[in-house]
């Protein structure tokens, strides 16, 4: 279907009442061809093995129906209750960009507006993620020679800094976090950075990930085990552990890694 332009609209308001009268007939008949199309669609979605001579293994997966729940119906209307309070989205005051869209035309008479200074401005917010990308950071330690004792002097690279080329603290940080965290997948995890940032990092990046913040937050996990042998009730479930068995609870709990 093509829209008539705005041009085009105009000059049919100019010609007079017979030209206005086909262009509308004209967006008449395209509304109904698109019309009956569509019908003709969605009769062929409708078909299946029961109303057509189509094979059941044509349907496909199809959603089965429920059956009714024994639930009783509560008093309390729908949607959000009274005293609930509500979290949206709220406008800020300074925004990080401010993008003027120009109303550059009248839309009566055509007339330009180029140079017609903005009386007000409608404001509408979008929160979103800026595009993200990998950035790489060369460390260059430098090598001077002693002009007293012609020693050779090389300056010390930072403490995580310890191969060629490596990954950093925050990729690794946020490979942990899928991986302990949400559950993810090694494979997913690589899947995931490929699809986002253009890397891939290996299985054994992530593993070895895990081990290195696995150590770092060995003090921390030993001081929550600790507590928890010495608490005189753990909050397991709803019923609390007794005493008795929290040496078999520290037992078990696994060496965590965050």
């Amino acid at each position: 279907m093509r829209i008539p332009t705005r041009d085009e609209i105009r000059a049919a308001y100019r010609q007079g009442e017979e030209a206005t009268i086909q262009l509308f007939d004209y967006l008449a008949w395209e509304l109904q061809t698109l019309q009956d199309q569509l019908q003709a669609l969605q009769a062929q979605l409708n078909k299946n093995s029961k109303n057509s001579s189509k094979p059941p293994s044509s349907d496909g997966f199809k959603r089965t129906p429920h059956t009714k729940s024994q639930r009783k119906t509560g008093n309390k209307k729908n949607g959000g209750q009274e005293g609930h309070v509500g979290h949206t989205l709220k406008p800020v005051e300074e925004p990080d960009h401010i993008e003027v869209h120009v109303a550059d035309q009248c839309t009566v008479c055509g007339a330009t507006l180029e140079d017609v200074e903005a009386e007000d401005h409608q404001r509408r917010q979008v929160f979103d993620i800026p595009p993200i990308q990998i950035e790489v950071t060369e460390h260059q330690a430098e090598i001077k020679m002693c002009p007293h004792c012609n020693a050779r002097n090389m300056a010390s690279f930072p403490p995580d800094v310890t191969a060629s080329v490596q990954y950093g603290s925050r990729i690794r940080a946020m490979a942990v976090y899928q991986n302990n965290y949400q559950f993810i997948p090694l494979e997913r995890i690589s899947d995931f950075f490929e699809d986002v940032f253009g890397h891939r990092p290996t299985d054994a990046i992530i593993l070895q990930a895990n081990a290195t913040y696995a150590e770092n937050v060995k003090p921390a996990n030993d001081a929550i085990k600790e507590q928890l042998i010495n608490a005189h009730v753990v909050n397991f479930d709803e019923t609390g552990l007794r005493v008795e068995g929290k040496l078999k609870l520290a037992r078990m709990l696994p060496a965590l890694t965050i």
